[in-house]
């Protein structure tokens, strides 16, 4: 069985782009600053850019926090996937965000903060087919925003009734 690989424990813009779907401006982080198998931290200044493809009417709403925080889980998983060794299913293809709960926007806008974004993801459970995670969002000490996102893995969407839907209904929540 091949060793297991040891990731950085942070990563450069570049380093995150190699491990996520996310090209080019989509790819929204700058560095991730610290992780662990839980745990994840990143920053990001594209919520400043001007040319930041979320923009919408000349401004980034804070909802748009939720795609920076959903980055972070990727880059988290698939660093937690680095560090294990290969199984014979090998490492999740793709995840798809499938759920958010308890959003809560502390502030309007993203783009007038004129700060680094902090990102926070934590995951709270999961299994082989999906994960909770719970996030954050700052700039400085401000929270901006924060919720929860399950984040099923290896499958594509399918119709609500099928059993691979299903698979989120397996984590347990707790209120």
């Amino acid at each position: 069985m091949p060793a297991a690989s040891c990731p950085p424990s942070s990563l450069s813009h570049e380093d995150i782009a190699r491990r996520i779907p996310h090209r080019g401006r989509m790819c929204l982080l700058e560095r991730v600053t610290s992780w662990d198998s839980e745990h994840i931290i990143c920053e990001a200044i594209s919520h400043l850019d001007a040319g930041n493809p979320l923009r919408a009417h000349g401004r980034l709403g804070a909802a748009c926090g939720i795609e920076y925080a959903a980055q972070a889980m990727a880059v988290h998983g698939a660093l937690v996937c680095e560090t294990q060794a290969a199984s014979p299913g090998g490492p999740p293809k793709a995840g798809y965000l499938v759920s958010v709960r308890d959003v809560a926007l502390h502030v309007a806008r993203l783009d007038d903060l004129g700060m680094p974004l902090t990102l926070r993801a934590e995951r709270s459970s999961g299994n082989a087919a999906s994960i909770l995670y719970g996030f954050t969002v700052h700039a400085g000490d401000a929270l901006l925003l924060s919720g929860r996102a399950v984040v099923m893995l290896d499958t594509v969407p399918v119709n609500p009734a099928s059993p691979a839907a299903s698979a989120a209904e397996s984590i347990k929540e707790t209120p």
